[in-house]
């Protein structure tokens, strides 16, 4: 997500190569950033936290103690925090760098890579209006942002921070019958990309619900009837909301 979000950046204009820093402990990552990106990179956290005004926090959750309490040193209360991290609040960075710094949370995903990302947005205590129009301009470099109260963010994590996942998954899946129906991989592969694809830009642009562009794809008696009828004597939807429901009780956790 950081090289996401770092292409979107300097894609947009936003920012210059010179303008950022990165630091990650693995030499291959901080490769990319320095060979494609041409963003200087450092091993050292704390020492990019002293020369920043913006500190975007792009870690796992599991991984977020440890780098709070390399920073807490060095952190200010003048600077703003970013965070993408699932399921860490706002508070618990407040809390961890023992200063009034200002936070906002963010929850991205994946398609940022592509110009396509979709991002939540949540104010921290002592974040300014100035703070989250700084954090919607930086997420709209490569995307849509919609803000959201902080209690939601595991919600906006479950159903796009983790979508594109069900997304793939379900194609993962198509591509596997078309196989075992006797289509060649690389015929089940096309069709699969080329018709989520098609589906996914009627859905961005179609003034139609889902439902409706269901409607209008299913006729009565139909083969699309046919497999709509398997899903949901199969209980797909309930699968399909328990599973999303899942997701976000995983963030709550992630939090504690």
């Amino acid at each position: 997500m950081a090289e996401a979000i770092a292409r979107g950046l300097l894609a947009a204009g936003i920012c210059r190569p010179q303008d950022v820093i990165a630091a990650d402990v693995s030499p291959q990552r901080r490769d990319v950033f320095t060979d494609q990106l041409k963003i200087r990179t450092i091993e050292d956290a704390a020492a990019i936290v002293t020369q920043s005004t913006i500190v975007l926090l792009c870690v796992k959750p599991q991984h977020m103690a440890d780098l709070l309490a390399s920073v807490r040193e060095v952190a200010s209360a003048d600077q703003l925090f970013i965070s993408i991290a699932a399921g860490i609040s706002t508070k618990y960075i407040v809390s961890a760098i023992a200063k009034p710094v200002r936070v906002v949370r963010v929850m991205p995903n994946t398609p940022m890579l592509v110009g396509k990302g979709m991002s939540g947005i949540a104010p921290g205590e002592n974040a300014t209006p100035a703070d989250m129009a700084t954090a919607r301009r930086i997420f709209e470099s490569a995307g849509k942002v919609v803000e959201v109260k902080e209690e939601l963010m595991n919600a906006v994590t479950a159903v796009s921070g983790s979508g594109p996942a069900y997304f793939f998954f379900l194609a993962e899946n198509m591509i596997q019958a078309g196989i075992e129906m006797g289509l060649s991989p690389e015929a089940a592969d096309l069709l699969t990309r080329q018709t989520f694809a098609g589906a996914a830009e009627m859905l961005a642009t179609s003034p139609d619900s889902p439902a409706e562009l269901r409607r209008k794809v299913t006729s009565p008696g139909g083969t699309t009837h046919a497999a709509i009828t398997q899903m949901q004597e199969k209980s797909m939807p309930q699968a399909i909301i328990g599973a999303l429901k899942a997701a976000e009780q995983r963030g709550r956790e992630l939090g504690k």
